[in-house]
């Protein structure tokens, strides 16, 4: 919608019904889907004093009359950070529902609670195909996001049901329920009027030279700190142990794609060590996906892991002092390397109506564990081919696989490799030595 007059509008202000119709204008050519509702519909909080746009926080006015308006600027905002959002409509995260998992209480102050209402509204209304149905005074977007037209549901077995939505879907979200949170925080100790939104949406959108965020002319980003190896060296064990250390988590930005709250202390499950505190997205991102316990799936979401985002990952898995001495990775994460990059060249392929694709999918076992390194034996097979034939590609010596690792680390991301190695760690004495005084002279003593 242009500059020129606008129905509704007065001293920068607009109504509801004009703001609604300004966000699906500005919004039509943005990766992620919006709903046409998102100041009237439910969710949208405009009567209780702001609207939830993506991860960015608006706030209502109301006018003479009676009536509820907005800062036409502010929803132009939030609509120029949703369009700089880029989807991967095959980067998917599950969402629920999960068997065991923990009832969130609502206590009304984030009503936002996105996976929750997701949950409950599918469950209720018997999955996708019904809730696609809009009803009277029923939830239909969130944060002015139409979720239903990006849901994926996948059934296992013809019984279990699952349900998906994008990973930058869900780090938007996840942004867009700590933006609400700190909103209404703020708002209750009468400091509404200093708080901005949360965190940018894209998460290589508002980085300076030196890896900050950049702060807005009318304010502070988000009161999210980023990380600085405040935990390096530090195990798990004892870290997730001392009280108000998930409270401490949450006060940090993930520490991998830096935008999204931090809601997992991600550690190191072969050594224990810490690496740092992440969001559940990115979290979810890198954990293997098992197959049995020395028997993963080298699942698509691995391409990003080493091609896409590799110096991110790479750095971030060598937070942990272990893997960064022997200059490696945890085992099940070293497997899905030697099967995606060192055998890549070994992967048949198949014809297909554009070139070729492809075989089947990628499988790795071992037997032995990193703790054996000589009897280690990594296997590279491919399962689900097209044509019936499941074969094995290779199979790949521990040493072998750790030492190709290396040589591929020092060529992809050489400021990760420069500082790993077991002579980085040499002359850290194991315990503290203790000052002996040099009294061997007038006025050398030491003190």
């Amino acid at each position: 919608m242009s500059e020129r007059v606008m129905p509704g509008r007065t001293d920068g202000l607009i109504t509801l019904g004009a703001a609604d119709a300004l966000w699906v204008n500005l919004t039509a050519d943005s990766a992620v889907p919006t709903a046409s509702g998102a100041f009237t519909c439910s969710p949208a909080r405009a009567r209780v004093g702001y609207v939830l746009l993506g991860d960015h926080v608006v706030a209502t006015v109301r006018v003479s009359g009676g009536q509820w308006s907005v800062p036409e600027g502010e929803v132009r905002r939030a609509a120029a950070l949703l369009n700089a959002v880029g989807m991967d409509r095959q980067d998917l995260v599950r969402i629920g529902p999960f068997r065991g998992a923990p009832r969130q209480e609502d206590n009304g102050e984030t009503p936002m609670r996105w996976r929750r209402r997701i949950t409950g509204e599918l469950r209720e209304l018997g999955g996708p195909q019904r809730a696609a149905r809009r009803e009277v005074d029923r939830p239909y977007h969130l944060a002015g996001i139409d979720w239903r037209q990006i849901l994926v549901e996948q059934t296992r077995d013809g019984t279990q049901r699952t349900w998906w939505l994008p990973r930058a879907v869900v780090r938007l979200l996840d942004a867009a329920e700590h933006a609400e949170t700190q909103w209404v925080q703020a708002a209750r100790s009468g400091q509404a009027s200093r708080v901005t939104t949360g965190p940018p949406s894209h998460p290589r959108q508002a980085r300076d030279a030196d890896g900050r965020q950049p702060t807005s002319p009318e304010g502070p980003t988000a009161s999210l700190r980023p990380y600085d190896k405040e935990l390096e060296g530090q195990l798990y064990s004892v870290l997730s142990r001392k009280p108000g250390t998930s409270r401490r988590v949450a006060g940090w930005a993930c520490a991998v794609c830096r935008t999204a709250p931090a809601t997992v202390l991600d550690h190191c499950h072969e050594h224990g060590y810490v690496r740092a505190p992440v969001c559940q997205s990115c979290n979810t991102q890198e954990r293997p996906d098992h197959l049995y316990s020395n028997d993963i799936r080298v699942a698509n979401r691995y391409t990003r892991l080493f091609h896409t985002d590799t110096d991110d990952w790479l750095r971030h898995w060598h937070r942990c002092p272990g893997c960064r001495a022997r200059t490696t990775l945890p085992l099940p994460h070293l497997a899905a390397w030697t099967a995606q990059i060192a055998c890549r060249s070994l992967r048949p392929t198949h014809r297909a109506s554009r070139g070729r694709t492809p075989c089947g999918v990628l499988r790795v076992s071992w037997t032995g564990s990193q703790n054996t390194p000589r009897s280690c034996l990594l296997t590279v097979a491919v399962d689900c081919c097209p044509s019936g034939e499941h074969r094995v590609l290779a199979q790949v010596p521990y040493r072998e696989a750790a030492e190709r690792f290396r040589v591929w680390l020092a060529e992809t991301a050489p400021a990760v490799a420069a500082a790993a190695g077991p002579d980085r760690l040499d002359g850290l004495p194991v315990q503290p030595r203790p000052v002996i005084a040099d009294t061997s002279g007038e006025d050398l003593e030491l003190f």
